[in-house]
């Protein structure tokens, strides 16, 4: 197979970390041909998906040769793989992939389903499995929530990494103020979570392929923070799914492999689902080094087998 991978510049990709780059060098033992390009590089003359791309040897990390002007419809998969923010040049990257999808090429995840699916607000299509959850812009329903709940993390909804969440007591004197600002004056909604304190025990990630779980890790805060996100100092551990969480998979599996969703993370607190992640899931070095497992092999092996 040729398959290209739409992401962000090589030289801001770490390979010890990067789930694309385990991705691709898995793609290159698979006997695949890899091609990567930048949301820039993507070209529709009229119908025509085209795209300014490199060949690659990803591993060892990384060659790659002289840039060529493709026909998008002669690979056959093309995986989005640019990290959030979803700003307007993603948006639009996504529409210049559904010109190379109706051509064809397989395109994941599906362009039509990184636009309809927030990975804050697409959790609540399953909010059955969720803890307490609101999305709000108003201060007073937000208020008045936190104090129903006595204690919330609020999260930007355009948010990634665990940057600009926040812990919260209803009883803290600046609630009102702080509410204020993170709606901008409410102009903005936000979402309002129960504290789950069981996170101090770790916040799961497990890695949905075609709605099936094929790898997870917990992932523990630092003393002095609750957030648990790697990239802010949460700590990886083995692990292995629960019955509850093997429930939340068989729950989800429908819809994400209706939407085109072949690659997916989503985040466990105590048995309960905090997010889906569906931009760029990240999660398979520390699955390959944790649990000893050859993830990133195991999802292509997927994705061939569907060709």
């Amino acid at each position: 197979m040729r398959q290209l991978f739409v992401l962000d510049p090589l030289a801001q990709i770490n390979p010890q970390k990067d789930s694309s780059a385990a991705l691709m060098q898995a793609a290159q033992r698979a006997g695949d041909e890899v091609w990567v390009c930048t949301p820039e590089d993507l070209i529709a003359r009229g119908d025509e998906p085209l795209a300014m791309a490199l060949p690659v040897t990803p591993d060892p990390w990384i060659t790659a040769g002289a840039c060529e002007r493709l026909r998008l419809n002669g690979f056959d998969v093309i995986w989005m793989r640019k990290d959030p923010p979803v700003d307007e040049a993603y948006l639009y990257a996504t529409h210049l992939l559904e010109v190379a999808e109706r051509a064809g090429v397989r395109v994941f995840n599906r362009p039509s389903a990184l636009r309809a699916w927030n990975e804050k607000l697409g959790a609540l299509r399953f909010s059955r499995w969720m803890a307490p959850t609101l999305v709000a812009g108003r201060v007073h329903e937000l208020e008045d929530f936190a104090k129903e709940q006595g204690e919330v993390v609020l999260k930007p909804l355009g948010g990634r990494a665990g940057q600009g969440v926040i812990r919260v007591a209803a009883s803290s004197p600046g609630l009102k103020a702080l509410l204020e600002l993170v709606t901008e004056q409410e102009r903005l909604p936000v979402m309002a979570q129960r504290f789950l304190p069981a996170v101090e025990n770790g916040d799961k990630r497990i890695l949905l392929v075609d709605g099936d779980p094929l790898g997870a890790v917990n992932r523990r805060p630092t003393s002095g923070d609750f957030r648990s996100n790697l990239a802010v100092g949460g700590q990886a551990e083995a692990t292995a799914l629960t019955e509850r969480e093997h429930q939340i998979c068989a729950a989800l599996a429908p819809a994400l492999r209706a939407e085109g969703l072949f690659f997916v993370g989503i985040d466990v607190i105590d048995g309960m689902l905090s997010e889906i992640n569906v931009t760029s899931p990240t999660g398979i070095r520390e699955v390959e080094r944790l649990m000893e497992q050859p993830l990133a092999d195991q999802v292509i092996e997927r994705l061939q087998r569907q060709n």
